[in-house]
């Protein structure tokens, strides 16, 4: 249904030179779509008060309302063109005006999860890149004509959204920081199976996929009660992200997909110390791919009893103490943390195994991962009592993965089928801790039912080799000069 209206909104954006990216072009429509969705929410407010014979108080003042200055309307309902701003007086209307008005909703509101907080922290990062109030005006009238009234017009748009998250991670490096396959979390999702009055967390959250993921995972269970739904609506997921852009992004795309006032912290979640988090401040269900590579100050690495500068290791720290006893985490991480010997990936591995269940490994083929130059691999663990046996899986999709052959769910759907049996086959098998190199704790897969490899020539064997090719050539070389 809304699919055209959202090729005509990148239409504008792209002839806009203000937005130049992906990335750009995602942040726009995000702050477009995010008004328009606080407009319809308000005017769904009003209704259900006039109905309880309440009062109703609007969000926004009147002069600030999408109804006001972005879709204007005359008596007979219809765009009202007169009174419309259109060119630099809706530029400077929007810049001088409505983002500061926007803005100061963060001071203004009683605690963070309302939505009146979400609109404050929203547009103190946000900036407005459109430059032409025509081209403007243009998108304006494209995303008045979407909505977010029913349920069913919610899941195209968030459907549509997910799309656009997916192109800015193809794009480059920093979008793709920003989206893991949807796959691939579906299955993580499915393994660790949360339930409703279970709390879920992600503190490197990104785009919001993991809880988006998981909230639909949730939400399709049979037989849920009005205070489950509830629940599920303000208890049960929480959120953090360093970046502005991925928050923004994030809050969108959870408000798409039916959370009304996402609980999202804008805030670098490694500068928390994990050795203060207390009993309540934990989670039944922790989900994340965060970010690796990355180098974090000796002043962040001082939270952590493990100190290392690598951003996945530190998060990993996090996650394991963010765990309830008992609790249940997937995590995508990078492979070679698996063998690394560095003291630090040492240490961890063994605290890792020794505190938590860590029963599966899933080994993630080259590629999964757009852009990325490293395999990863998803650790499946539970806190609260030592590792005695792990489960790898290694897959196999049976094609090179790329940009043009992504991940889909039929490539996971083996892997999710043989999960509870843990069963061992061509591509699955079972290693207990002690037969494993305790020495440096070296998780890497090795799995036995695969062909065994030519064995590697020696370096003594290579050269004279080499010596016995170029005394041919010299041979040959000579033969030739005879001839000439």
């Amino acid at each position: 249904m809304f699919e055209q209206t959202f090729k005509n909104i990148e239409d504008v954006l792209w002839k806009e030179a203000g937005c130049t990216t992906e990335l750009d072009y995602t942040e726009q429509t995000s702050w477009l779509l995010f008004l328009k969705y606080l407009n319809d929410l308000a005017s769904a407010r009003e209704i259900e008060a006039e109905l309880e014979g309440k009062e109703y108080t609007p969000i926004l003042d009147r002069r600030y309302r999408w109804s006001s200055w972005a879709a204007p309307k005359n008596d007979d309902g219809e765009f009202d063109h007169d009174s419309a701003r259109v060119g630099d007086d809706l530029i400077q209307f929007l810049d001088d005006d409505l983002f500061p008005y926007l803005r100061g909703f963060k001071a203004r509101a009683e605690s963070a999860d309302t939505i009146e907080y979400k609109i404050g922290e929203i547009f103190g990062e946000i900036k407005n890149k459109f430059t032409s109030g025509y081209s403007l005006r243009d998108a304006l009238e494209l995303v008045d004509a979407l909505s977010f009234r029913s349920q069913d017009q919610k899941h195209e748009l968030s459907h549509l959204y997910e799309a656009k998250i997916k192109n800015m991670g193809n794009a480059g490096r920093n979008g793709g920081e920003y989206y893991t396959p949807r796959p691939l979390i579906r299955a993580m999702i499915a393994v660790v199976d949360p339930q409703v009055g279970e709390t879920v967390y992600d503190g490197a959250c990104g785009s919001g996929g993991f809880l988006c993921e998981a909230y639909d995972h949730m939400r399709a269970k049979p037989k849920l009660s009005t205070g489950d739904v509830r629940t599920l609506q303000e208890s049960t997921f929480v959120g953090k992200e360093k970046k502005s852009l991925a928050y923004v992004i994030a809050t969108m795309n959870m408000i798409l997909h039916g959370i009304e006032a996402p609980n999202l912290i804008h805030t670098n979640t490694l500068t928390e110390n994990v050795m203060d988090l207390q009993e309540k401040d934990k989670f039944d269900v922790v989900l994340a791919n965060p970010p690796f590579g990355g180098k974090e100050r000796k002043e962040v690495q001082q939270n952590f009893a493990i100190k290392t500068g690598e951003t996945a290791f530190l998060f990993l720290q996090h996650f394991m103490r963010s765990l309830k006893a008992g609790g249940r985490a997937a995590i995508v991480i990078k492979n070679t943390f698996l063998s690394n010997t560095e003291k630090a990936s040492v240490t961890l591995r063994k605290e890792l195994l020794e505190s938590c269940n860590l029963h599966t490994i899933l080994d993630m083929p080259s590629g999964t991962f757009l852009g990325a130059g490293v395999k990863t691999v998803v650790l499946f663990f539970e806190k609260g009592k030592p590792t005695k046996r792990i489960w790898y899986y290694q897959l196999d999709p049976g094609r090179n993965m790329g940009k043009t052959n992504p991940l889909n769910d039929d490539d996971m759907a083996e892997f999710v089928r043989h999960y509870p049996t843990s069963a061992d086959s061509e591509n699955s098998w079972t290693v207990a801790v002690d037969e494993s190199d305790i020495r440096n704790y070296d998780l890497s897969p090795k799995n036995p039912n695969a062909p065994e490899e030519t064995p590697l020539r020696s370096p003594e064997e290579i050269i004279a080799e080499m010596k016995k090719l170029d005394a041919e050539n010299i041979t040959i070389i000579a033969d030739i000069e005879a001839m000439l």
